[in-house]
């Protein structure tokens, strides 16, 4: 399902950019050495990039991508998004990445590339979800819902299936409703995602009536602190309300059920 085929904006987002057929995917010429096959570019553009080498690195990069080697445009979207390099440019991130996932979005979620395809979804949806105002792309929390679906449902990727859930918890996009966050949640907090550990862990155990489970609420917050990354202070702390707020019973039970996710992690 190409993106063309999940929303039609994404198409034509390009001519809305303003970037023009006739030069690379940054806006610039595109070189005219020869540089060997795509792969053999990509591979030039990923050393040059390790040994500091940007200037060296784009030119080999854009000739990979401009040759059909995919995997070079989410390079490229990364080194943009984050300034990897390059000045950061979210006009040229979203354009790479737009590309990628638009080339890729049928990818068998079981290959490696896979992964990479939901980044570039995820991050897709984060453009839409903020907006880029130098290129007039307004927010758009509907397009961000639509591209952090299809990189939670079909790649089943923590972090898109954690955005789509903190859209549900803050009601952007959608009606608010935290019980449709929770499945979401619980798919990433199985797969080790921290952040849907925690926030999953709060909702169960301060939830609205119905939803509360405390004990496992409490479970989920101490894997989450106690799992790489997780040790943030605001998680620290509400794992420590939580402590401080549970009874004896839930206590005891958390203690079991955390025994039982250790014991099935080993096996």
């Amino acid at each position: 399902m190409r993106i063309s085929r999940v929303i039609f904006a994404t198409g034509v987002i390009g001519l809305a950019l303003g970037l023009s057929p006739t030069l690379s995917l940054d806006g610039t010429p595109s070189p005219n050495v020869p540089m060997g096959s795509p792969v053999d570019a990509f591979r030039v553009g990923t050393e040059a990039l390790q040994s500091g080498e940007s200037t060296r690195a784009i030119t080999a990069l854009q000739y990979a991508a401009e040759h059909g080697h995919g995997f070079a445009l989410w390079q490229l979207g990364r080194m943009y998004a984050e300034g990897k390099g390059v000045a950061r440019d979210d006009v040229r991130a979203f354009e790479y990445f737009r590309k990628f996932a638009d080339s890729h979005a049928d990818d068998s979620p079981a290959i490696p590339r896979s992964r990479f395809v939901a980044n570039a979804f995820v991050a897709l949806g984060e453009y839409y979800l903020d907006g880029i105002p130098q290129a007039s792309l307004q927010s758009n929390p509907d397009l961000a819902r639509r591209m952090f679906h299809h990189a939670a449902s079909y790649f089943g990727d923590p972090e898109a299936q954690y955005r789509l859930a903190r859209l549900y918890i803050n009601g952007v996009g959608v009606d608010r409703d935290a019980r449709r966050a929770v499945p979401w949640l619980l798919l990433a907090a199985r797969k080790g995602h921290f952040k849907s550990q925690a926030e999953l862990g709060r909702i169960l155990f301060w939830g609205e009536p119905g939803m509360r489970q405390r004990a496992s609420g409490l479970m989920w917050l101490t894997i989450a602190c106690d799992g790489p990354g997780g040790a943030v202070a605001a998680n620290v702390e509400l794992r420590e309300k939580a402590m401080r707020e549970a009874n004896d019973d839930e206590r005891t039970l958390a203690l079991m059920l955390l025994e039982r996710w250790v014991q099935g992690r080993r096996e």
